[in-house]
């Protein structure tokens, strides 16, 4: 995979289509949190797909710039979005690529499930994809207590990640209020034909019932499935890819 820099700030891995399409569609991964980056081979299987694939590491969150949770993590992919009509470059070879994208798709899981329904809200972005996404922040204290037994979240997360998240206690406690980074806060706005989730009943972190619930408001498309736990992003895309191919495609 190529590697290029957004804004100067957001290191983001892409590949162009492995083969030409009439139309530019450009999909951009949005990754959970806290999670090693290894979306790799989701972005390999969709380039074959004859999509553009960029997928960003958060300001603050491994090679890119900042501080995690200064800002909306949907911001930062909104500022990629941004600067594709301007080319990019190859970090490593200098290779330049034009990009004029003439349809834009987000797919995220977990935390970055967030990202991508939050995007939705973004006219430059025609539909996403969200996969056991977190939609409604006040989730928050049962699942900091099935992760860890640290009583101080952010804490234990610059313990056991170092510096692949530059997090402070004040930032975290940001998604506390029910406001930054919140799906739910935006649910009137959401565009239900833009929205479509993926979420098994069984998964232990992300609540199904705030899930089905975000989706009756929103009248949002949500599969849900009987069991699969904390689902794979890149499992589900692949599993149901003709399903998701048809969403994506009926953007207009």
């Amino acid at each position: 995979m190529f590697r290029t820099r957004f804004k100067n700030e957001i290191v983001a891995e892409f590949l162009p289509p492995a083969h030409t399409r009439r139309e530019q569609k450009v999909i951009l991964l949005c990754d959970g949190m806290p999670s090693i980056p290894r979306k790799q081979p989701l972005a390999e299987f969709l380039s074959k797909k004859g999509y553009w694939v960029f997928y960003p590491r958060y300001r603050g969150a491994w090679e890119s710039c900042g501080v995690f949770l200064e800002r909306s993590p949907h911001e930062d992919i909104l500022d990629v979005i941004e600067e594709l009509p301007k080319g990019v470059k190859d970090s490593a070879f200098g290779q330049s690529f034009s990009l004029s994208p003439e349809k834009i798709f987000v797919i995220g899981g977990s935390f970055g499930g967030a990202a991508a329904v939050l995007c939705s809200l973004d006219r430059r972005v025609m539909r996403v994809i969200a996969n056991c996404p977190v939609v409604d922040w006040s989730i928050l204290p049962k699942s900091e207590k099935c992760e860890t037994s640290n009583p101080n979240y952010a804490a234990y997360i610059r313990e056991a990640f170092g510096n692949g998240y530059r997090l402070s206690d004040k930032n975290w406690k940001k998604l506390h209020g029910g406001r930054f980074y919140n799906p739910a806060h935006y649910a009137r706005e959401i565009d239900p034909t833009k929205v479509m989730m993926f979420h098994a009943k069984d998964g232990p972190y992300v609540p199904w019932r705030s899930v089905e619930r975000f989706a009756r408001r929103t009248g949002a498309k949500l599969k849900l499935l009987a069991r699969g736990g904390h689902l794979s992003t890149e499992v589900i895309v692949q599993k149901y890819w003709p399903q998701i191919s048809r969403f994506l495609e009926g953007a207009r």
